[in-house]
């Protein structure tokens, strides 16, 4: 079902989108952007919605990034 524009994603299209939210963080700390730089794109504020909607099932970008950031190494 497309959006109406300004209308934000269900929790249903947040959660079916996750792996494409942390691919998107992975690519951009590949990229070598700065936690500022990442925690003002569309994907930190996605995965910072879940982690409210749903703390005990995703965790927060913070920690996310925490350990995406360790892989990288």
């Amino acid at each position: 079902m497309p959006q109406v524009q300004g209308q934000p994603p269900t929790i249903g299209e947040l959660e079916a989108k996750y792996s494409l939210y942390c691919k998107a963080m992975r690519l951009l700390l590949k990229e070598g952007r700065t936690m500022e730089a990442i925690q003002r794109t569309v994907c930190w504020s996605r995965l910072e919605q879940l982690h409210i909607c749903l703390p005990s099932r995703y965790k927060s970008p913070d920690y996310l990034y925490a350990v995406l950031k360790r892989d990288l190494r």
